[in-house]
């Protein structure tokens, strides 16, 4: 059971108070995107585990792996010593969080649900951790990409619709209340499943009725029955995506983690979305500024 020195009591973005060490030294990250986070904040020398799928950066591979982020193992959280373990609201249940705690273990938890509140949890980190300075220097480098984005697409006459694709049988989509949602909209598209559902589903013959501009699917660990969903789409010429060829696949884990790479997301769908505009190689020589769900039991 970790020992704590010294510490601070500091309210996380759930409003509950945390005893947090003053410099960690044994971090658990219980999702990919905190681990991601952590190594684009350099502190990498401080992790002792990761959920299952923390693979990015590919040095996150070789961290000791807790169970996935739905549901974490607690004997081997506990087994790795941790003085601190970084929780997402959106997935960690609530029954492996309050065990941890009752075990003396501090949990901070966040709750990144747009890309600003992403930005926000970067520098509520940096804070946290004493690396405000990194924190800082990731979320100025963020903004000024957004900002280019913007300024761009403002210029632009026409908004293309975009079906975006993330399931197959059945075909799901991306609705209002997601990060890809907001991302389409930043990089000047319009996102035809847009509503209160967050990810709804589809019929065929509802996606071609809608005559997308642009289809998007998501690659993410089964590219090959990606390609193939992609051949059959051909089949449809009616779609304007087929018939202009814009049907894309892309990497999901730079579209809907909350971290630095929703940046590299945008602008990937703005050059997707808006060829024209933004070249191939329009954001090339701006990269170093800087692709399982369970609703249940999760955080309060």
């Amino acid at each position: 059971m970790p020992i704590h020195v010294s510490a601070a009591t500091v309210v996380d973005q759930l409003g509950r108070k945390v005893c947090v060490p003053d410099h960690p030294g044994r971090i658990v990250c219980l999702a990919p995107s905190i681990t991601e986070i952590m190594f684009a904040l350099d502190l990498s020398d401080r992790l002792a585990g990761a959920t299952q799928f923390s693979d990015y950066p590919p040095q996150a591979n070789r961290l000791a792996k807790v169970g996935s982020y739905v549901r974490l193992d607690v004997e081997k959280i506990v087994a790795l010593k941790p003085d601190l373990c970084i929780a997402v609201k959106d997935g960690n249940p609530l029954t492996a969080i309050r065990k941890l705690e009752a075990l003396g273990i501090p949990v901070y938890a966040v709750d990144p649900r747009n890309l600003e509140a992403v930005m926000d949890t970067l520098q509520e980190l940096g804070r946290l951790l004493s690396v405000s300075d990194r924190s800082d220097a990731i979320v100025a480098g963020m903004r000024h990409r957004i900002e280019r984005v913007r300024q761009t697409v403002a210029g632009a006459t026409h908004r293309p619709t975009v079906f975006f694709q993330i399931g197959i049988a059945p075909i799901v989509s991306v609705g209002t209340d997601t990060f890809i949602h907001e991302l389409i909209d930043m990089a000047g598209g319009v996102n035809l499943a847009a509503g209160d559902t967050p990810y709804p589903r589809f019929s065929k013959e509802a996606v071609i009725a809608s005559r997308p501009e642009v289809l998007i699917i998501t690659s993410m660990a089964r590219k090959a029955v990606f390609e193939q969903v992609k051949r059959e789409w051909r089949e449809w010429e009616s779609i304007p995506a087929v018939k202009n060829d814009r049907i894309y696949l892309v990497d999901s884990n730079v579209l809907d983690r909350a971290t630095p790479r929703l940046a590299d997301g945008l602008e990937m769908l703005a050059r997707l979305i808006h060829p024209d505009r933004f070249g191939p190689n329009r954001f090339a020589l701006d990269q170093s500024e800087a692709g399982e769900r369970d609703d249940k039991g999760v955080l309060p």
